[in-house]
This record gives structure tokens, C-alpha cells and sequence, in this order.
């Protein structure tokens, strides 16, 4: 298991992490989404031992990190981390060999990465000479090529094809299936939420909530979309439905969030009094829409 317990981190003035705590179990894929500048890079790279916390503690396994154990950990930069002028197959068996791997192994280890990301008739090839798809193929084999226990990826589906963020997608579940803690970044909520066991929403460097995707997506109320065919219905009419908030109107289309104690059927009713109801259905927000809230709720707070 890999545990973030605690981490706090100061720039000057500037608090980039407080208190982030979170832990990725064996097998489990972590998707870890916030906005620009909410902390994740600098949580990945105090994992790494590329930046020191102020307070806090990484553990692998419930010891703290050192290397020896840093060794054992696969790391995707979101920055380009190769040699330009390097050949692919030449640089993957060079990091494979900065691991510990023996030269066979690390021949070996190159070839079947590569062969596996689909770019194998690339190995000969300068990595600055490879578009960007290619080039981010090459970033996970480096991170993979020394058969990691633990991968830790900053946004690696950025810049990838459709076809591309498939393969990407099989191999993460691959290494979970194999028994790896895989934690990632991603702007891609839509991916996130296909692809992971549990998500944790950072915000101001502090992760403010976590768990299954359903689990966030549940929330403190059900969610309904009303659809009310009346044009000359007035507006607000379900704010005056107690426990009710319309979230969104698009025309004859209202979507309100429902909290746990409002009842559905005032909500209906208020609806029927407006016009003709042609839908009335539960549904729970995505991980975008519970993105867009949790950074709304920012903008409010700082607004104010």
C-alpha cells in the first residue's frame, strides 16, 4: 500500500499542500483530479523524493520511502523526462539498467514495453523526432521498464490519440491486476471515472473528498432532471419546493439537486402545477458535474 499521510508543503508565502492525506491499496487504480495549481504535481513529486515535505510522511508497505524502495516506484513526469536525442531503445534499456536490471534484462524489459505500447518500429528512432502521442508512449515504458510495483503517473493520457488512450487505459488495469498501487492525474473526468476504483478531488492542496466513483456521485442528495413543457411558466419554480435547488435551466428543461430530506413528489407536483411533465427522472451527477460544483464553490468562497 502507498500512503500520503499528512504531507504539507510551503513555497515562501505560498501553501501548495495542507495536511494531503490518502492512501492507493494493492490493485487499486487512484484517480487524483483538482484543478490547475491544486497540488497534485506536488504531491506526486514528494512521493518521488524529487521535493522534500515540510511535514507529513510517505509509506510503501507502512515504512517510509528511502531508496531502496523509491527504486521500486514507476514515474510519469507530466514534462517530457527522456533525451531528445536518444534513441528509444537505447534510452528504455539505459533506465532499465539504472534500476538495477542486468543488460538482458533490460534488452528484454525494452523490447516487450515497447512492443506492448505499439512502438516497437520506433526503438531506432530519436525520441525528439516522434510525435507527441509517440513520445508519451515512450514516457510510460520508461516508467515501466524496470517492472515497478508502484506507478505513479502525472496526467498520462495528455496528447493521446483515442486508440492510444486505449492501450494506455489496458495496461494501468494490467498493472492493477497484477497487484500495483497506480495513482494518476487527469483533466480527462470522463476517464477518470470509466477507468477508476476510487477518486480523491483536491482543491487549494488539501484533498476534499475521496472514495468510489458512486460514492461521490451519491453525494448529501439523489439528483433529479425535471423536463416540464410550459412555456410560460415562471422562473424559480422549483426553488420554492423546500429541500430543492434548481442547478440548471435550459429552456422547458430544469435539473435540480434534491437534498436528502426533500420529497420528490412535492417536487412533482410543483412541476405538474407549471404544465404538462413529459420526464421526471432520478439521476446522479457525473464526476465533471461534481468537478464543476466543488471549483464553484471555490470562485463563491473567494468571491466573497
Amino acid at each position: 500500500m502507498l500512503e500520503i499521510d499528512g504531507v504539507s508543503k510551503r513555497y515562501g508565502t505560498i501553501r501548495a499542500l495542507r495536511d494531503m492525506t490518502f492512501s492507493v491499496r494493492p490493485g487499486e487504480l487512484f484517480g487524483f483530479v483538482g484543478a490547475n495549481g491544486a497540488g497534485k504535481t506536488t504531491t506526486m513529486r514528494i512521493v518521488l523524493g524529487v521535493l522534500a515535505a515540510d511535514a507529513g510522511e510517505v509509506r510503501l508497505e507502512g515504512r517510509p520511502i528511502d531508496a531502496a524502495r523509491r527504486r521500486r516506484i514507476g514515474y510519469m513526469p507530466e514534462e517530457r523526462g527522456l533525451y531528445p536525442k536518444m534513441a528509444v531503445g537505447e534510452q528504455l534499456r539505459y533506465l532499465a539498467e539504472l534500476h538495477g536490471r542486468s543488460a538482458a534484462e533490460a534488452k528484454a524489459a525494452a523490447a516487450r514495453w515497447t512492443t506492448r505500447l505499439g512502438i516497437a518500429e520506433r526503438v531506432g528512432e530519436e525520441v525528439q523526432k516522434l510525435s507527441l502521442g509517440n513520445q508519451q508512449r515512450v514516457q510510460l515504458a520508461a516508467a515501466l521498464v524496470h517492472e515497478p510495483d508502484v506507478l505513479v503517473l502525472d496526467e498520462p493520457f495528455s496528447g493521446l490519440d483515442p486508440v492510444a488512450v486505449d492501450v494506455m487505459s489496458a495496461v494501468l488495469r494490467e498493472r492493477c491486476e497484477a497487484g500495483a498501487p497506480v495513482v494518476f492525474s487527469s483533466h480527462q473526468l470522463e476517464l477518470v471515472e470509466r477507468l477508476c476504483d476510487r477518486v480523491g478531488i483536491v482543491r487549494d492542496g488539501t484533498m476534499i473528498a475521496q472514495g468510489r466513483v458512486d460514492e461521490l456521485r451519491a453525494g448529501d442528495g439523489a439528483g433529479a432532471t425535471v423536463v416540464v413543457h410550459a412555456p410560460d411558466a415562471l422562473p424559480g419554480w422549483a426553488d420554492a419546493v423546500p429541500g430543492v435547488t434548481a442547478s440548471r435551466v435550459e429552456h422547458d428543461r430544469t435539473v435540480v439537486t434534491l437534498r436528502a430530506a426533500a420529497d420528490d413528489q412535492a417536487l412533482l407536483q410543483a412541476a405538474l402545477a407549471t404544465g404538462p411533465v413529459r420526464e421526471f427522472t432520478h439521476r446522479r451527477p457525473s464526476l465533471t458535474e461534481l468537478f464543476r460544483e466543488t471549483m464553484g464553490e471555490r470562485t463563491e468562497a473567494g468571491a466573497a
